[in-house]
């Protein structure tokens, strides 16, 4: 579902109406500035009563990183569920479009960006929409392979040319384009955001996460944070493992828990 479908969305909603009732849910999020930066120009949302959690990193190599993610987050901050899920998504998108406009607006001359990736709940499924290279991933305990997944891909130009097959993941880390987004909310003239969704098992654990987290950790360690059964001791040791690895961005996480 690589653009949002909105008729896919429509045929979906039969399965969340015929599905066993849907999951509870708890979050937790934190956002530090980290050990290197004087600001912080992250931001987040979360609630469990909308079955909606949001990360927004400003793009600190341009003006205003700040502002950009907190008008990314701010617009999440009145949704309120509707009847169905295709009005529900359509929503998100114009509150996404709307923050985006204003990012391109505000300030004639300058640029104002940020990254936006949102889990939202409905039925038993779990609906990711992002651009840019933050990103979402999911613990689900007792899979037989372990394991954690990446549910989102970033939007960079180091992840396309891996796509082409131009370059390996571990060529792409080490190129200096591997930080070029090539999605983002203020950026483009227009706002092209990435839709994506998975069924919810009781006991999934997902992490709504900024890269100034991810880059410091590796797989294992995120692995292994996730797996604390208390979701204040996951979140802390993801933060100050990050900081203990450097802490050189910004670091926001958000452990969403179903129940």
């Amino acid at each position: 579902m690589p653009y949002i479908d909105f008729q896919q969305l429509t045929d979906l909603e039969t399965q969340c109406t015929s599905s066993e009732p849907a999951v509870s849910w708890q979050s937790i999020g934190r956002s530090h500035v980290g050990r290197v930066r004087s600001d912080n120009e992250d931001a987040f949302y979360h609630s469990s009563e909308q079955g909606l959690w949001a990360v927004a990193d400003g793009m600190g190599g341009l003006a205003r990183g700040d502002y950009a993610s907190g008008v990314v987050a701010d617009a999440l901050v009145h949704f309120v569920r509707l009847k169905s899920l295709a009005a529900c998504i359509r929503d998100l998108e114009i509150r996404l479009r709307d923050a985006h406009n204003k990012c391109r607006h505000s300030f004639p001359g300058e640029p104002v960006g940020s990254t936006v990736v949102a889990l939202f709940s409905y039925g038993p499924f779990a609906f990711l929409l992002w651009a840019g290279d933050s990103r979402i991933y999911r613990l689900r305990p007792g899979n037989a392979q372990g394991q954690l997944a990446l549910l989102t891909q970033d939007h960079t130009v180091a992840q396309e040319k891996i796509a082409q097959g131009a370059l390996t993941a571990a060529q792409a880390a080490l190129t200096p384009s591997a930080d070029v987004l090539t999605r983002a909310v203020g950026v483009h003239q227009t706002l092209h955001l990435e839709l994506d969704y998975a069924r919810v098992e009781k006991g999934d654990r997902y992490l709504v996460c900024s890269d100034g987290l991810y880059k410091e950790l590796s797989t294992l360690q995120i692995e292994h944070c996730l797996s604390k059964s208390s979701p204040q001791q996951a979140l802390d040791c993801l933060i100050n493992t990050a900081l203990d690895n450097g802490g050189r961005d910004n670091i926001t996480a958000i452990l969403v828990d179903a129940i």
